[in-house]
Formats: C-alpha cells, structure tokens, sequence
C-alpha cells in the first residue's frame, strides 16, 4: 500500500473546507480571461506565420491586389440571361455592389470594360447600359460578345448562357476581422434578400472568399450553442443512470463546468483565439472531466454497496485511483500537447486547451470532487451479491475462453490493420462544411453551373521592366494559358493576354485577322497604355499588372478538387513550364487551393514526428509507474492496436483521411491509454498486495474497475459522436472516427489485453504455485 496515497487521501477529507475554497478561488481566477475569448473568421489562422505557401500568397497580394472577394450569383429560373429584364437586374445590383462596405473593385457582364475601334480611336464602355431600353438585336449583340468573351466565359457568364454573376472584390482594413467580415456578409444577405423579395423570379446564390471565412466563423458558433449543450445533458443523464446518485452527479457538473472555464480562460489569456477545430475542446475536455470523476464514484460507490462507511470509502476511493487517475491525466495530456507539432495553427490550440483542462480536471477530481462529496448528503444500498455482477460474469468468460479470445482477437487486428493503406491522404476544402451549410450548397451550385470556387493564382515574372508588352515573353504567356484550359481540372484562364490581342484587333479596325498579340514591343506597350487610360476607376489593371510591368497575374479557376488531383496538377504546371517556356522567369503558383493542399501533407508529417515523441514519453511514463518492463511494454498493445484498426476500419467504410482526421492518432493516444491504466493498476495491485494469480488478478481488475471503464467509455464514445454531428466536417470527422478508437479501446483492454497478461505470466503463476505448495509443505 502506497504511504503517499493513504496519507493524500486522508489530507483531502481532512483539509476539504480548505480545499473546496482554494478550487474554487482557482477556478475563479483563472474563469477571468474567458472574457478575452475572442473568435477568428478567417481561413488563414490555418497557417502558421513561416507556412511558406501563405507566404508566397501574401506576396502575390501584395504586388497585385487582394483576392477577398464576394461573389453574387444570379440564375434567372427560366434560364435566360440575355434579357432586358435580368440585364437590369446585373446592372442594378452591379451598381449596389459598390455600397458593399470595403469593396474596392465589382465586376459583372454589364459593366465588362469592351472595346472597339471608331476610326483612329478606342472606345472603352461598359458592355451593357440602361438595359430596360434594349432592342432585341442591340441584346443579341450583348450575347454574341458575352460568350465570345474569353474574360466573360465560364467566370462572369455560362456558357449555356442560364446563369452569371458579379463578383466582388473586398479590401478589409483588418483593423477587427470579428466585425468586419460579418458586417460585409449581413450587407450582402440583405441585399440576396431584397433581390429574391423584388425579383422572385431569379435565384441568388452567394459564394467567395469572404462567404467562406463567414461560414468558418458560424460554424464555431453553432457548435458552441448547440453541441456542448448536448454534450453536456446526455453525459450528465449516462452519469446518473450508470453510476447513480443525485449529489455524484452534481459535484461531476461542477467538476466538468471548473475545467472548461478554467482551460478556455487561461488559454485567451495566453492569446489563443476560438475556431472551428478549438471550438470542440470544451467537448473534449467535458468527456475527460468526467473520466476521471466516474472512477472516484465508482469506486465509491462500490465501497458503500459493500458496508464501508462513507468517509472511509471516499479515501479508499482517492487511494486507489489517485495513480491511474494521474497517469491518464498526464499521458493525455502528453497526447493532446503533441498537436503542437501539428503545422496548423487551431490544431495546436486545440491540444493547449485540452491539455490544461486535462490538467485541471485531474486536481478537481482528487481533491475538490471527494471534499465536496463528504459534505453532501449520499444514500447507497448495500448489496448481498456484489460478486455476481455482469462484471465478475464476464471476467469468467474471458478466463474461460483466453485462448480464443487471444487467437480470435489477433486475427481481426491483422486484418484491420492490413486495411490501412486503403486509406488516402486526401481533402476537399470545401467540403469541410455539411451540405446543409449555405455556403456549400451555393458553392455546390457555382461549381456545377457557372465556374469554379477552387482557383490558382500565379505571378508570371518577365524578369525586366516593361517586359510584360515583349512579344515572346507574351506569346509563351499565351501558350501557357492555352494549356491550361486543355487540362479537364480547369474551368477558366484569365489572362492578360486577351486583353492584349483584343486591343490589337481594336486597333487594326476591329479586323478578326488581327485577333492576335501585337508582334512589336513598342506598339504593345502603346495599347496597354492607351487602354489603361481608358479605363475608369476601380476597373483598372492593378489586379492583373504589377507596377513595373515586370510581371502578370494568371488566375486559374477549377473544378471541385482533391488534395492529391491538386498537387499533381500543380506538378504538371511546373513540368510544363520547364519544358516548354524560356522568356517566363518564374511562376509559382499560390491561393487557398494550394494552401489547403499543400497543408494536409505537411501536417501528416509533423504530427507523426509529434505522435511518436508522445508515445515514446507515455512508454516512459507507465513502465516507470507501473514499475515492470514487461508490463510496460505489454501495455503498448492495448495503446497501439486501437487506432491502428481504427484507421484500419476507415479505411474499409472511408477511404480518406484530411488534415482533421491527421491529429486523430495524437488526440486518442492519451485518451485510449486511460483504459489500459485503470485496468493494468487493479490487475498489479491485485498481484502485487494480495498476492493473486493472473486469472485471481484479472478477475479483481474486471470486478474493482470493470463497471467504470464501460461507463466512461460510454460517456466518451457519446460525447465525440455529438461532436460528429458538427456541421464542420473537420469536427465531425474527427469525432467519429475518435470514437471507433476509443470503442475499439475497451474492447483491446476487456480481451485481448486479459488474454495477453495471462498467457505472458502462466510461467509465473506455474511457480507461484509451486512455491505456495512448498511454504505449505514447510509450515506443516
């Protein structure tokens, strides 16, 4: 019997007034910097500062121009564009558009900057003006030039001609992202709302960047107004039905509530902010809380059913826990701390939070939990049959069958672990959000009908001043374009060369013959200079050509794709332009789409360094508490197997592992190593102090902490698949997929793990015998 433990637990119910003040002070103290939670709304808090893509798009915005943007599309529903009607509908929004807060650039059909030639001059105006007014023949020439409009095409305006939009280019001061993005987003919902209202007759679909950061930052607040509301009422009703008692559950709440306030509170203090992956700590945190609190009452309990007096089955309680309890608070602590190897900013938060709240989840639970419970008042029957529970039953089962069990164990595992490589690193951005996400379901309906949400952008550099307007650097430029919109991932190439070769027909009579790039530097550079002091405000070329004119902006929309579909694209670009291009310096591809892509594998690598260190330190950790090597080592299985069949049986039902899915290992580890403790610490101390066989100790642990372990993976498994009803599919994911290893979790520690020990110590229990026999021999 451990002198410290005893002694510990005796000191928590001496000292509990003392103790239940000093928590709550605590509680308090630390509760003061939740009032400096703040949210984040952008994408971009899922790269770190030195990720060298968001370096290389920060550049690229930089040089050009910001590519935050709303886009408002419109679908007349009888499929039509091309009429006086919808016209004006694109010119009066077109026109609203430019009372968007922030905007600084609105582009659409009606406003498209066309060019012709009357006689020695260039005419710049708007394609479409006083729609209302239009002939039939001066709307047909609108059409003719629309879907002949490499600029237009497949961006602004469908090639069935049934749908198009306006797009928005939004320029945030960033002076507070919290009510910047929300006050563009509630303008233009307003707007979509007075269209549908004035125009029933036209659909109106928004998407963008802007949208996108929006829907991020919704989804954190939806998970935090609906999920952990119901987390929090199923696990309380599962602690009450399966361990019992008003006054235990109470203190659990109390408990639960002290963790999460302390861990977000301390973590705004440090200057974390709240997004969609670290809006599921409270979750987590609550599921681990309660962990920790189902054990001291079941024990308690336990103790009470069988005649213990109250006080003296609290301190058996803390007695006998206090080191599992201890152990599992900080091997899950170590796993959720190793998601600061993660490449992901909010990943890393989210480990920081958790691993605090763990921290404090562990100190409520053996010292504020049993001082309070001694003040409360609690009513336990006393139970007759305490050795013929569903507990002590299934522990003969084991026994009876460890042969099976072990063999028939193993083979499932071998099996589900083969299934592994099923599963791809792979991911859809967009599809982090549910369908029943607005965002998605317009983004959905862009994708399918008019252009891509998805886009690359690249700066195509000449390498020297005004090197833009050289005729072979503008003609490799063009080639480049043209090869892209061969590829079947594109949906659209814009280009400053069709700008280019349009001015030239302009400025050769509008004669189709010369629908080409200009074949002098000179003169090309004439156009362009002619043509930008055409244009009017806000419509200039300062989104597509840097000031120098060194360099170019070639923007490439796509299809929906995957992380893998994208970067193997990516690679045949710059194959291409190895190959085939002298005169373009250099063209790097930057965006959100590569960001994204890019990130997943990143992340893979990181957290495998991260989940490796924390397994390593967890093996320190239990071999050195545990004090047996062979125990310590055997206790790898029962951690390992979990998450590898987890992944295995992903990979059968799923096949698909993103960035959430990436940090699963490092989040269960901790988590799944809370069994496997609680179960090893009954099982030695059945050996070590009472001096049991490994079926005697097998059947102790089954007994003493058999009923708690099923509870609290109940209450975990419950708690992560509330979090898999996330509208975020990164959190849903993630919650399913914990919960299939934390499941798989009790089902490795109540048979294989059983079966294991006893195969492992038969030689040992064969000279316990032998040595029992001859103490016997000796005393008689």
């Amino acid at each position: 019997m451990s002198t410290f433990e005893k002694a510990f637990s005796a000191k928590v119910i001496q000292w509990r007034l003392p103790i239940i003040f000093f928590s709550i002070l605590l509680v308090l103290l630390a509760a003061n910097g939740v009032k400096e939670l703040t949210f984040t709304n952008n994408y971009r808090v899922f790269f770190s500062d030195n990720n060298p893509q968001l370096k290389a798009f920060e550049a690229l915005e930089n040089t050009y121009s910001k590519n935050d943007n709303v886009m408002i599309v419109l679908a007349p529903k009888d499929g039509k564009v091309f009429t006086p009607k919808t016209l004006s509908v694109v010119e009066e929004i077109t026109r609203e558009a430019w009372q968007i807060p922030y905007s600084n650039r609105v582009d659409s059909i009606t406003n498209f900057q066309h060019t012709e030639a009357e006689g020695d001059d260039l005419v710049v105006q708007d394609l479409v003006t006083n729609a209302s007014t239009l002939t039939p023949k001066e709307i047909e020439r609108i059409k003719q030039i629309s879907l002949h409009e490499p600029l237009l095409i497949d961006r602004l305006i469908s090639i069935e001609e049934h749908v198009t939009a306006i797009n928005v280019i939004i320029q945030l001061p960033n002076i507070d992202e919290t009510s910047e993005t929300p006050e563009v987003v509630n303008f233009v919902r307003n707007m979509a709302k007075d269209i549908h209202t004035n125009h029933p007759d036209i659909d109106v679909y928004l998407s963008g960047m802007i949208m996108m950061n929006n829907a991020f930052s919704e989804a954190t607040q939806n998970d935090l107004k609906t999920l952990i509301p119901i987390s929090f009422g199923l696990m309380l009703l599962i602690l009450a039905l399966m361990v019992g008692g008003l006054s235990g559950t109470l203190v659990t709440l109390l408990v639960i509530a002290f963790s999460i306030i302390s861990a977000m509170g301390l973590g705004a203090r440090i200057g974390y902010p709240l997004t969609p992956p670290s809006a599921s700590a409270p979750t987590i945190i609550l599921t681990v809380a309660i962990a920790n609190c189902v054990h001291i009452l079941a024990t308690f309990f336990y103790q009470m059913r069988i005649g213990v007096n109250k006080k003296e089955a609290l301190q058996e309680s803390v007695r006998v826990n206090l080191q599992p309890i201890f152990l599992a608070s900080l091997t899950t602590a170590l796993g959720f701390l190793a998601l600061n190897f993660s490449d992901v900013p909010p990943f890393r938060h989210l480990g920081n939070f958790v691993a605090i709240g763990v921290a404090m989840a562990l100190f409520l639970s053996v010292t504020f939990l049993p001082a309070l419970l001694s003040l409360l008042p609690i009513r336990v029957k006393k139970t007759q049959n305490i050795n013929k529970d569903s507990m002590t039953r299934f522990s003969e089962f084991v026994i009876a069958n460890r042969s099976r069990i072990l063999w028939g164990t193993s083979i499932i595992v071998v099996l589900l672990v083969s299934a592994i490589p099923r599963n791809e690193l792979n991911d859809i951005f967009v599809n982090y959000f549910d369908p029943s996400v607005s965002f998605r379901a317009d983004s959905d309906f862009i994708t399918d009908n008019l252009t891509g949400v998805y886009s690359i952008d690249y700066s195509v550099e000449s390498g020297q001043s005004g090197g833009i307007s050289d005729p072979k650097f503008q003609q490799e430029l063009e080639k480049f374009a043209q090869w892209y919109r061969q590829q079947p991932e594109v949906t659209h190439v814009n280009t400053f060369t069709e700008i280019m070769t349009r001015l030239n027909k302009n400025m050769h009579n509008d004669e189709p013959a010369w629908y080409k790039l200009p074949n002098h530097r000179e003169l090309a550079a004439q156009y362009l200079l002619l043509y930008e002091m055409s244009l009017p405000y806000g419509l200039d070329l300062n989104n597509q050509v840097n000031v120098d004119k060194s360099a170019t902006r070639l923007i490439v929309n796509l299809k929906t794709l995957s992380t893998n579909e994208i970067l193997a694209l990516e690679q045949r670009v710059q194959n291409w332009l190895s190959e085939n291009t002298t005169s373009i310096r250099s063209a790097i591809g930057t965006g959100t789409t590569l960001m994204f892509a890019h990130i997943g594998q990143r992340n893979i690598i990181s957290m495998l360094i991260g989940t490796s260190l924390a397994l390593f330190l967890i093996s320190i950790v239990l071999i050195a508490a545990l004090r047996s090597f062979k125990i310590g080592l055997i206790s790898l299985i029962p951690n390992l197997i979990p998450a590898a069949i987890g992944f295995g049986l992903w990979g059968l039902i799923v096949g698909e592992v993103g960035i959430g899915l990436s940090i699963v290992m490092s989040m269960t580890l901790g988590i799944v190593v809370d069994d496997t403790v609680h179960f090893l610490s009954k099982y030695l101390r059945a050996r070590r102090e009472n001096n049991m066989s490994s079926k005697d100790a097998v059947r102790y642990a089954f007994k003493t902490v058999g009923r708690a372990l099923f509870t609290t993976t109940v209450i975990l498994v419950s708690g992560f698949l509330v979090l898999a009803m996330s509208s975020f599919q990164m959190n849903a994911g993630m919650g399913l997929l914990t919960a299939i290893i934390i499941s798989f979790a009790l089902i490795v520690d109540f048979l294989l793990l059983p079966a294991i020990l006893m195969k492992v110590e038969e030689k040992k229990d064969v000279q316990m015998v032998s040595a029992n026999a001859t103490t016997d021999r000796i005393a008689g």
